[in-house]
C-alpha cells in the first residue's frame, strides 16, 4: 500500500485534502478513487485511507482506521557527520533514516571541502529534510527524524546533553562493536570525520568535553561507510534490526 507523509491532524472518519506533493505523486502514479493509502504524520502511528477524489490541482482522501504501528529502535540514535564531499551527504541521510537514525547533525570540521554559505546552508537543509521524509515513507518509519542546522564542530562538540557521544577514530583502541556489546541499549550519538578524519586537535578537544573514541575495526572505513555501519552494528547488537 502506497505510503505518504501528511504533516496534520489525521483522524478518522475525517475527509481531507492531501499536500500538493502528495496530490501530485498520486497523479504520477494513477491511483485513482476507492483505492486506498497509508498516511502519517510524523507524530507516530499511520492511518489507512481510501481516495475520494483525484483531480489534477486536487486530491481528497478519507481516514478510515488508525494504526498504532511503529518502526523505531529502541534506543535514541542520534549520526552527527561532517560534510563530505558531493552528493554523499544525500546518500548518508537517507540510509541512516533506513537504519533507524532519529536524529542528524550536519558538521562544520576543519578537513571538510564543503563550506556552505548562510544561504546554501538553509537550501540544503530543506533538500535534507525532503530525503528524510521520502526515506521514511519508503521504510516504514513513522516518525520523522530530528534535522540539526549545521554546526561548527569545535562548538558544538563542547555541549552536552543527556547522549553519550562517540567519536569514531581509526586511532582508537577499542572497537564500537567491543564497546557496545558490554553495554545496554541507551541514547547515543555517533560523530563521523568528513574525508581525511577530524584533526587531532578536534579529536582531543571532543575527547576532553566526555566523547568516547572507539573504531570500526581493523580497516579504515570512508566517511560515507563509517556512520551507516556503527548504526548497523549497535542496531544489531542492542535490537532494531
Amino acid at each position: 500500500m502506497p505510503r505518504f507523509y501528511c504533516p496534520q491532524p489525521l483522524v478518522a472518519g475525517t475527509t481531507i485534502s492531501l499536500p500538493e506533493a502528495v496530490a501530485h505523486h498520486i497523479l504520477v502514479v494513477r491511483l485513482a478513487p476507492g483505492e486506498f493509502i497509508t498516511l502519517f504524520n510524523g507524530e507516530g502511528g499511520e492511518v489507512q485511507a481510501s481516495l475520494v477524489s483525484v483531480a489534477k490541482r486536487s486530491v481528497t482522501a478519507e481516514i478510515r482506521a488508525q494504526v498504532a504501528r511503529e518502526a523505531e529502535l529502541p534506543y535514541c540514535a542520534t549520526l552527527a557527520q561532517a560534510l563530505p564531499e558531493a552528493s554523499k551527504m544525500d546518500w548518508i541521510i537517507e540510509k541512516a533514516i533506513e537504519l533507524g537514525a532519529t536524529g542528524i547533525v550536519p558538521l562544520a570540521a576543519q578537513r571538510c571541502v564543503v563550506r556552505l554559505s548562510a544561504e546554501r546552508a538553509e537550501k540544503k537543509l530543506a533538500h535534507w529534510q525532503g530525503i528524510i521524509v521520502s526515506a521514511s515513507e519508503q521504510c516504514g518509519r513513522n516518525r520523522l527524524a530530528q534535522l540539526a542546522p549545521l554546526q561548527d564542530f569545535s562548538h558544538w562538540s563542547r555541549q552536552q546533553d543527556l547522549h553519550k557521544r562517540v567519536l569514531l577514530t581509526p586511532r582508537a583502541d577499542q572497537s564500537m562493536a567491543d564497546w557496545a556489546r558490554h553495554q545496554p541499549p541507551q541514547a547515543i550519538t555517533l560523530m563521523v570525520g568528513p574525508e581525511g578524519g577530524f584533526s587531532e586537535t578536534e579529536e582531543k578537544a571532543a575527547l576532553a568535553a566526555g566523547a568516547i573514541g572507539l573504531s570500526m575495526g581493523p580497516r579504515i572505513l570512508r566517511t560515507e561507510t563509517a556512520g551507516l555501519t556503527a548504526l548497523a552494528t549497535l542496531g544489531a547488537l542492542w535490537g532494531g534490526m
